[in-house]
């Protein structure tokens, strides 16, 4: 009962108030006649029904005059609550253009190629596969009348070049980086993006077009069918016609010729049917994705619109002096890093106690860690800059450029003490990535201090490509192949192997585990022969190059160690050096 009362007494309160206000700023005030007249408004018509307002002597009249104000008041706050945000609608793509026969087909043919050439496993049948939903999204852009630009056909080739990697190399893992890099870049071509919210948002938006698009393909097949049979019939019965001439004479041909069907069974997916349901689902997957590729051709969402605002600029001493101090800091780390890179290792092993390979793993991931949080800096710097004319841009560039050029010394003491730690240790996977992520954050750091000097328009895009690119090089130089040849280098040097290692190794590692002395050799590869054997069914679209190669390696060469040798020489759990 109380909080009712005293609900009441603030509602009384605030329509009061407001009154006092409509009353002070005239006509044009809530609750007047311009307000009441205002067209487009959420409350006009409750505007419009307001009572004139009563004396102060008849009470329950002017209370309820308060009231009606304050539901009035109330209405418009709910309606402004739930009216969409500004960039919510600033993003909206535009109506897309009536679905085209030819994506329609594309989109289709994309779905079939998914149930067919996914089922077994990744290989070149993901390129394959990819390839209609690409035709079907420039199909779709095409009778939109939308033409390529050079980014977005330089987006397109590198996501076309990405989805190779699979169909190159037998590791999982730079496949897995090459497919996220061309899911980025196939969004980028598609949306056009060229802004930081843009590049970071665009892979959304084939969430929303898997949605849109299914919609937009079913619209398009009932107007095409306008209710009658006599346009999809015809179609439907040609295409029933000739998937029986192929099945029929295809099978004649095979009983006919035991090398074409042999040929004809390497060539064709084979399909059980236990494979039924998850067929199924690839062909829908891959038909929903074509769909939305060329929804999103079509009427691409406008991520480029999202506008951020820009930080409240400091003043020189207070934006410039922390900036001053860890680029000191940073020179002083740089001079010891030179000072012990021309031979002051000695002195410094001596004076802290630790070992060479010891020295070299104790500060890499540091180093990696300082130049992530340099990036950071860098970007809450920009934000915050002073940029009250050409000298505070000018004091900016000199300030954070001098923190760029240290930054890229901190990086090339984080590769030279990954350098050592590989000479002690050998080379690893993780090694190996997280050294290549080192040199991509180097090129990041160029990119900056470029675009200190050029301009910051394209620094977005460029970050993005040089993304791609790193993880296609990343690719195509085989990660795996790298860490085998490195250890078997290391192996005739000094004699020293981890065989327990290499069993965790894709066929990409094969090659240059081949080049080994027996025993090593045999037992380097067993584990990587057992998982081909384990595979030995795979269809050609399945398989890539690297497994091709390996195959043959091992088929002329195969494993002759014994398990007992291989086990005395540690290659099946305890790692011991040779």
């Amino acid at each position: 009962m109380s909080d009712q009362s005293d609900g009441a007494d603030r509602t009384g309160a605030a329509a009061a108030a407001a009154a006092q206000a409509a009353d002070a700023a005239g006509p044009g005030a809530a609750g007047g006649p311009a307000a009441a007249s205002a067209p487009g408004t959420a409350t006009a018509g409750a505007a419009r029904a307001v009572p004139p307002r009563p004396t102060p002597g008849d009470a329950a009249a002017w209370h309820a005059w308060q009231e009606h104000l304050f539901q009035q008041r109330a209405a418009a706050a709910r309606a402004k609550a739930a009216a969409p945000a500004d960039w919510t609608v600033r993003v909206r793509p535009a109506e897309a253009a009536p679905v085209g026969t030819a994506t329609l087909a594309a989109a289709l043919v994309a779905g079939l190629g998914s149930a067919l050439l996914l089922g077994d496993g990744l290989g070149p049948g993901l390129l394959l596969a990819v390839v209609p939903a690409a035709l079907a999204a420039y199909a779709a852009a095409r009778t939109a009348r939308r033409t390529a630009r050079p980014w977005s056909v330089a987006w397109a080739v590198g996501c076309l070049g990405l989805l190779a990697i699979p169909a190159l190399r037998d590791s999982a893992w730079p496949s897995t980086l090459a497919i996220l890099a061309a899911v980025l870049l196939g969004a980028l071509a598609l949306h056009g993006s060229r802004t930081w919210p843009g590049i970071v948002l665009s892979p959304i938006g084939f969430l929303e077009a898997a949605v849109s698009g299914v919609g937009w393909a079913w619209a398009g097949l009932r107007s095409r069918s306008g209710g009658s049979r006599d346009r999809w019939l015809p179609v439907a019965k040609a295409t029933a016609v000739a998937a029986a001439l192929l099945l029929v004479f295809g099978a004649l041909f095979a009983s006919a010729d035991a090398a074409f069907a042999d040929l004809l069974g390497g060539l064709t997916p084979d399909v059980s049917v236990g494979d039924g349901p998850v067929r199924v689902v690839l062909f829908l997957a891959g038909t929903v994705l074509a769909l939305a590729a060329a929804r999103i051709a079509a009427a691409p969402l406008r991520w480029d619109r999202i506008e951020t605002a820009p930080g409240k600029p400091r003043s020189r001493v207070e934006w410039a002096l922390p900036l001053v101090v860890l680029n000191l800091l940073f020179a002083g780390f740089n001079a010891v890093q030179l000072a012990v890179l021309f031979g002051g290792y000695d002195k410094v092993l001596h004076s802290t106690g630790l070992s060479y390979a010891e020295y070299a793993r104790q500060g890499f991931w540091q180093l990696l860690w300082a130049t992530l949080l340099t990036l950071a800096v860098i970007a809450l710097a920009l934000r915050w800059a002073p940029r009250d004319g050409v000298g505070d841009r000018r004091f900016v560039r000199v300030v954070l450029g001098s923190l760029c050029v240290l930054t890229l010394v901190v990086v090339a003491a984080a590769l030279r003490r990954m350098d050592l730690y590989v000479d002690a240790y050998g080379l690893t996977r993780l090694r190996v990535s997280v050294a290549a992520m080192e040199l991509w954050l180097g090129l990041v750091i160029v990119l900056i201090m470029a675009a200190g000097v050029f301009g910051t328009r394209r620094l977005p895009r460029a970050v993005a490509g040089s993304a791609a690119a790193a993880v296609l090089a990343f690719g195509l130089l085989s990660p795996d192949g790298m860490v085998a040849e490195r250890n078997a280098a290391r192996f005739q040097q000094d004699g020293k192997i981890d065989l327990a290692y290499f069993q965790s190794l894709s066929a990409d590692a094969v090659p240059a585990l081949d080049g080994l002395p027996e025993p090593q050799r045999s037992c380097a590869l067993r584990g990587i022969a057992a998982g081909l054997a384990r595979s030995a069914d795979a269809p050609w679209y399945a398989t890539s190059l690297g497994e091709y190669r390996a195959r043959q390696i091992l088929r002329e060469r195969p494993v002759t160690a014994s398990y007992e040798v291989c086990s005395r020489l540690g290659a099946f759990g305890s790692r011991v050096a040779y």
